[in-house]
């Protein structure tokens, strides 16, 4: 099929519209605070971080949370975001605390004081004996 100058003239006013589109769609993402099959799935490394830290009987599974960070970045990139905003999200202090604050509704949600070191022990053990995605990442020691 050949193109009449019409039609290339129709074909380029296309692909010029979709060139243009593309950096308003790309700027249209919601930051990944927003996208909760990032943003939660976070939390839970957060929170089995915290339990692993403060909690001597309960080791962290280090293998299986870099696998776990490395399917959230793939995933991210997927939803079409870029290194640098997969960085900025992670290495944001902002996000740090925000995250920290959503763990600390989660352990107090389960009846238990996110200050006190035997509550998320307590948490610790409950999210493993339960195999929650929590506890995946976690090992009593």
């Amino acid at each position: 099929m050949q193109l009449t100058k019409v039609g290339h003239k129709t074909l380029f006013a296309g692909i010029a519209a979709l060139m243009l589109a593309i950096p308003v769609m790309a700027a249209g993402k919601p930051p990944l605070r927003e996208v909760s099959q990032i943003d939660d799935r976070m939390l839970w490394v957060a929170i089995a971080i915290e339990i692993s830290d403060r909690c001597d009987s309960i080791e962290p599974r280090t293998l299986r949370g870099l696998n776990y960070l490395w399917s959230i970045r793939s995933e991210a990139q997927k939803l079409g975001y870029s290194n640098a905003e997969i960085k900025a999200y992670v290495d944001s202090k902002a996000e740090k605390d925000r995250m920290r604050g959503r763990g600390e509704v989660y352990v107090r949600a389960q009846g238990l004081n996110p200050e006190n070191n035997a509550d998320l022990c307590k948490l610790g053990q409950a999210e493993v004996a339960k195999a929650s995605q929590i506890g995946a990442f976690l090992r009593m020691k």
